[in-house]
């Protein structure tokens, strides 16, 4: 059974793309500061299904120094890592010259220079093993931008430029490296949304509606499975149309 380590796995798009991934036969690492009801509920109904599996390792990537000790651990206790879906972030608003410092600096911590320090260390062992896929989730608004949002903007726009140049850099080990940039959906980094935001949003699209979690979550899947093998270096852009 591969592993593929999804992180923010405990609530909201991780957990989709968690179950996701169990339910085509990975065994999935959920790795969240801490469990939920709904990742232990999807852990139980993976083991029932009988396919993959899903399991639960704390860990804040907020600490950096401590990452490299995480990976080993993971390795120890579950062998290779075939995937790892950047997912954890946070989604503090604001306009920037109103911004406090260091809520800029927990957006561009944990948004950015954590998944890219636990990409470092879970690559090597990929390319040891010649063989891994990662996904970085971007967001539509590195893209388009979005009034509010500069510096998260920035944070997601960062993983772009990250994921491009280490699929070059990471592509003669056989490892791809991609990203999601999801549009608006309903998940607690949304929330703050009023209902006439949601539906303007759902007005400019051209479905005429908002994505769901499960829409990146399968397409996770499909990078991970072997469809996605000769696919690197690329954004795949999920929002019914928003920006079309």
């Amino acid at each position: 059974m591969r592993n593929v380590i999804v992180t923010g796995g405990s609530r909201g798009l991780g957990l989709a793309i968690a179950s996701s991934l169990a339910g085509a036969g990975f065994r999935v690492i959920a790795v969240a500061r801490k469990s939920t009801a709904e990742l232990t509920y999807a852990a139980q109904a993976a083991e029932a299904g009988n396919v993959g599996a899903i399991e639960f390792r704390p860990y804040d990537l907020m600490v950096l120094d401590g990452i490299a000790g995480f990976v080993r651990g993971l390795r120890k206790d579950f062998g290779p890592v075939f995937g790892l879906v950047n997912n954890a972030g946070i989604g503090i608003g604001g306009i920037l010259s109103n911004m406090r410092l260091d809520d800029i600096e927990r957006l561009v911590r944990l948004n950015t220079i954590a998944p890219i320090v636990l990409t470092k260390y879970v690559a090597r062992s990929m390319m040891v093993e010649r063989s891994g896929r990662i996904v970085n989730i971007s967001s539509v608004v590195a893209l388009t931008g979005y009034t509010g949002l500069s510096v998260y903007s920035a944070t997601k726009a960062s993983l772009l430029g990250f994921t491009r140049s280490l699929a070059r850099e990471v592509g003669q080990f056989e490892v791809t490296v991609n990203a999601i940039a999801p549009g608006f959906i309903a998940t607690d980094m949304t929330q703050e949304l009023g209902e006439e935001q949601r539906a303007r949003i759902s007005r400019r699209s051209a479905l005429k509606r908002m994505p769901e979690a499960v829409d990146v979550a399968e397409s996770v899947k499909f990078l991970l499975g072997e469809s996605g093998r000769n696919i690197t270096g690329t954004v795949i852009t999920v929002d019914a149309g928003n920006t079309a």
